[in-house]
């Protein structure tokens, strides 16, 4: 069985030259969350000319911390401005802690409870309830990114939450002739998937957030089956193989995972963070991905 991979780059690795030779990469994905030292169309240019395609990640209207939270405290501000009815759960910690909003004052969360930790920006939130309302898409960060796309002329954009064709279409109006890929991470963007297929551009099932929008873990399976019926040119991302990142042993779960997701049809694996850090766990999971697909000729 042939499959391929797209990997996260740290933008300041020293092993990114290595990683875009193997033979199972067909592109790079950076984080726009990830932090820069230079313009971004420096870093842009540099990660471009490792050879596969460069895919930027926008956020669009994915809801994150926008400035740290330092305990004890009782508000956390968001990416985004938000209405939603209150009081409310919001999630964090990719689903694993819950916390009670009281109230939502444009950006800010107000909290009946915190999470006993330290709540850094760029860490994601998740509101589950029929009545978020997200006020814009792109935030100022992504508009930055495009604008630098067009000085070095790159055009492969990945956008987050995607859940209407307007989506996309504000991407294209300010990067002429960018082939986007749609991250479908919610509800909204399973209807989506569901209704255009892959008309407004290749699918990705995003399921860091996706599993937690699904609000009854079970469902993800539905919701992968979902999004590669629509588009069987679909691309898997997050949570693969991120055992790898403390134990070059592989759980065993992540194998099976790999496996159920290639037998529903996923052909592309998109890398996440947690194992591209380092150039021992990336190499790993990239000779996994392809020893499991092996398995299964």
């Amino acid at each position: 069985m042939r499959v391929g991979a797209i990997v996260t780059v740290p933008p300041y690795a020293d092993f990114l030259e290595e990683v875009a030779t193997h033979p199972l990469v067909q592109g790079l994905r950076l984080n726009t969350v990830m932090p820069l030292h230079e313009k971004p169309a420096a870093v842009l240019d540099r990660l471009g000319g490792l050879g596969p395609p460069l895919w930027v990640d926008l956020k669009g209207r994915q809801l994150r911390v926008a400035e740290a939270g330092i305990p004890p405290f009782t508000e956390v501000r968001l990416s985004h401005r938000i209405r939603v009815p209150t009081p409310v759960d919001a999630w964090f910690s990719d689903g694993h802690e819950r916390v009670r909003v009281a109230a939502v004052d444009g950006d800010r969360l107000i909290l009946a409870d915190g999470p006993r930790r330290l709540v850094g920006p760029g860490e994601s939130v998740n509101i589950v309830d029929p009545g978020l309302e997200v006020e814009g898409t792109l935030t100022s960060r992504d508009r930055e990114y495009l604008e630098a796309m067009a000085k070095v002329e790159l055009t492969h954009v990945m956008l987050s939450y995607v859940e209407r064709p307007s989506d996309v279409k504000e991407v294209q109006e300010l990067l002429p002739g960018a082939e986007v890929v749609l991250k479908i991470e919610s509800d909204a963007g399973l209807a989506l998937a569901r209704d255009h297929g892959a008309t407004l551009g290749q699918l990705c099932a995003g399921r860091g957030d996706l599993y937690v929008e699904v609000r009854r873990p079970h469902r993800i399976v539905g919701a992968l089956r979902t999004i590669v019926d629509a588009d069987p040119e679909a691309i898997a991302a997050s949570r693969l193989f991120d055992s790898l990142a403390d134990d070059p042993v592989p759980s065993a779960a992540d194998i099976g995972d790999a496996a159920f997701l290639m037998g529903l049809g996923y052909r592309t694996f998109l890398l996440g963070d947690v194992v591209c850090l380092r150039r021992d766990s990336v190499l790993a999971a990239l000779n996994l991905l392809e020893a499991v697909a092996g398995e299964l000729d």
